[in-house]
């Protein structure tokens, strides 16, 4: 009798905990779906801010610094987020839209990984691909640009509110913080090269069309189309490299996929937005892969809160850098970027070593 009450207590305890993921089906690729369109409205958007900086910097709406443009870009109940989102994002420019965005985002980073077991880098690459998506067609001149992302917006954010929903609700609603995070080694230090990586990011997709018209390198209208090329390579930078990490693992992957470049004439603008493109694709597909490698929810917002200061810091910083004079410091401000990429890099390799030790032939 005993051994029959312990094993039907043991099946209950199994039967209590969450299937595994479907690891596809029609259900788990509409999540994917319901992602591709929220990466397409929040990272899109950010992508696309080159567009808005090259136009500000210009002085038809006001003459501002650099730095003090930037600043008007950075600074458990799925739908109720995602809706909430939708609206902030529709709002403004400035705070509003990081706060939308955020809502957005961080449960849905955290919602795609419960769908699926092996193909976890695949799916969250292919979601992510909507920013790519996003920032090819953002590029369309200041007042269209403007109107036009907001129709687009209030329409494609119907598809996730429909389609997305929570396979697995946590028994009890998570804590804020998890402190227990801050004294994880590879957690808190891939966080910081997160933050480093998304400093050197956000100085690249912010004046990658601003420095060729400056240098005049390009015609206007060339460099806002630079976005666009950049924004649609990124598309195979943020598919391709996920998928592989399924096979490799997602920091081996990582570490090897960080590029910066500085170019000095037009063909080298075009091949440099070509190059940095697939890899800052990277940049943006791989952190929630790896986040989610080291727990789900609060870790995974918690990741990206701290990753979210690079976005804060990269572009006033390097405003500053450049300043206001003809002409601008441009040398600076490339070297400052590119030192950014380059620490987070070797600072990944530290990650890397920490979760997999210095073997070269290991999934990691």
């Amino acid at each position: 009798m005993v051994d029959g009450a312990e094993s039907a207590s043991r099946s209950i305890v199994k039967q209590a905990g969450p299937p595994p993921p479907p690891n596809g089906g029609l259900t788990a690729w509409l999540q994917v779906t319901g992602g591709f369109m929220i990466f397409f409205n929040t990272w899109g958007l950010i992508n696309t801010f080159a567009v808005f900086q090259t136009y500000y910097e210009s002085g038809a709406l006001f003459t501002e610094s650099s730095s003090n443009i930037f600043w008007s870009a950075p600074s458990s109940y799925l739908r109720l987020l995602l809706l909430t989102g939708s609206f902030m994002a529709l709002l403004a420019q400035a705070i509003c839209v990081v706060i939308g965005s955020g809502l957005l985002f961080t449960p849905t980073v955290s919602l795609l990984p419960t769908w699926f077991s092996s193909h976890i880098g695949l799916a969250v690459g292919i979601a992510s691909s909507g920013s790519s998506l996003g920032g090819v067609i953002g590029p369309i001149g200041f007042p269209w640009a403007v109107r036009a992302v907001a129709f687009i917006t209030l329409g494609t954010f119907i598809i996730p509110v429909i389609v997305m929903k929570q396979r697995i609700k946590s028994p009890k609603p998570r804590a804020l913080i998890d402190w227990s995070a801050f004294t994880d080694a590879p957690y808190i230090t891939f966080a910081l090269a997160v933050l480093i990586v998304f400093i050197g990011n956000s100085v690249l997709i912010s004046y990658i069309s601003y420095y060729p018209i400056n240098k005049g390198f390009t015609n206007s209208s060339l460099g806002f189309y630079v976005v666009a090329i950049f924004n649609a390579v990124s598309i195979f930078g943020r598919i391709a490299p996920n998928a592989v990490s399924d096979r490799i693992g997602v920091f081996n992957t990582f570490h090897h996929s960080l590029l910066y470049a500085r170019v000095t004439n037009t063909a080298g603008i075009i091949v440099g937005a070509v190059v940095t493109g697939f890899f800052s694709g990277v940049i943006v597909a791989l952190p929630p892969d790896a986040y989610e490698e080291q727990g789900f929810g609060t870790r995974i917002g918690q990741g990206f809160a701290i990753g979210g200061l690079g976005l804060l810091i990269g572009g006033p910083s390097a405003g500053a850098i450049l300043g206001t004079t003809e002409p601008l410091n441009w040398t600076d401000f490339w070297v400052y970027g590119g030192v950014a990429i380059a620490v987070a890099g070797f600072i990944l390799i530290a990650v890397r070593i920490m979760k997999a030790g210095p073997k070269l032939m290991v999934k990691a």
